[in-house]
């Protein structure tokens, strides 16, 4: 800026004014500093002015890692929040910053804002550690979690009704015919649970009571999901339909049924949850629970935004709804 002030031989203020669009500044020296920082290729510190400024309109999207699950961001769900929560920031004149930290060190998000890297954080997923997010959220940090809600929180989720969402899975199974439905996926995980809860009281409305054996209670990682289908098929496992935690796991059950001789929907009924947009181009077409994730980046986004000018955190539920395609045998 001091150099383009010298080139134009005004001062560094009128140059800033200038560049910023001022009514304080006559059109003709607002064009011409304009074009001098075209022609010599200036851009704004945005950091910089939001440090002098004291406003800083970045926030950051922390996608936590779990070494043991390896998920990546190019997991389908992942993209889709992502691209949800970036449409809906830059609609509101926001800038997104995309990291990620250890899923067992939720408080590290902390430090993007304390550096001062982002004014508020949009966390996906609690993970296993619903006690550090509250201790975040007594620190007064400006945050929201998608996720589920829970017993003794004190900081905003957006999650969509994932108790509903399992129930309505299930109940869509039985009502197909089948006996047995299994539960595939990790109970201990918050939105998981919840969904496992669906599934129990859909079987408990149904007059079915669930069996310990019935739940398959692997992570997110292939090769688990396979040797537990490998082993259910070698021990003759008498079931006949499977509720998947999310739709990349029910897609390998299908695809580790099909190795082992058994066919979907046929012999075994799937439905999953998410409905990501592969779902539809399976084969067969995936059974699916939708979360709106559309409506999910506005929610976070309004969530935090909300925080940062001054409201209390503020939790939102979003509806489920069930997609039924051919895997659960219509």
């Amino acid at each position: 800026m001091a150099d383009l002030a010298r080139i134009a031989g005004v001062s560094v203020s009128t140059v800033s004014r200038a560049l910023s669009d001022s009514p304080l500044i006559n059109p003709e020296t607002r064009e011409r500093i304009h074009a001098l920082a075209r022609e010599h290729h200036y851009s704004i510190n945005v950091g910089a002015q939001n440090l002098r400024l004291k406003q800083n309109r970045t926030v950051a999207v922390i996608v936590p890692y779990d070494p043991e699950t390896r998920q990546h961001l190019s997991d389908p769900f992942f993209l889709s929040l992502i691209g949800s929560l970036a449409d809906a920031l830059t609609e509101r004149g926001h800038d997104m910053l995309l990291t990620r930290i250890d899923a067992d060190r939720l408080d590290l998000a902390a430090q993007v804002w304390h550096t001062g890297r982002a004014s508020g954080i949009v966390l996906v997923g609690q993970w296993h550690h619903h006690d550090q997010l509250n201790a975040l959220a007594d620190a007064r940090m400006p945050f929201v979690v998608w996720g589920a809600r829970l017993r003794g929180q004190r900081y905003a989720t957006v999650g969509s009704d994932n108790t509903e969402g399992g129930r309505l899975a299930t109940a869509h199974l039985l009502a197909q015919g089948a006996r047995r439905v299994l539960f595939f996926g990790d109970p201990g995980l918050p939105e998981i649970g919840q969904r496992h809860d669906g599934w129990r009281a859909a079987l408990t409305a149904a007059g079915r009571r669930p069996a310990a054996a019935d739940v398959q209670a692997v992570p997110f990682v292939t090769a688990r999901i396979e040797q537990a289908v490998e082993r259910l098929v070698a021990e003759r496992a008498a079931f006949d339909a499977i509720f998947a935690a999310s739709d990349l796991m029910a897609m390998t059950i299908v695809s580790t049924l099909r190795r082992c001789g058994l066919r979907v929907p046929e012999d075994v009924r799937i439905v999953g949850y998410d409905d990501i947009a592969l779902a539809a181009h399976f084969l067969p077409p995936l059974t699916t629970v939708r979360q709106p994730i559309e409506a999910a980046g506005v929610a976070l986004v309004e969530s935090l935004l909300a925080q940062l000018g001054g409201a209390a955190p503020a939790s939102a539920l979003l509806p489920t709804e069930l997609v039924v395609r051919q895997s659960s045998g219509r």
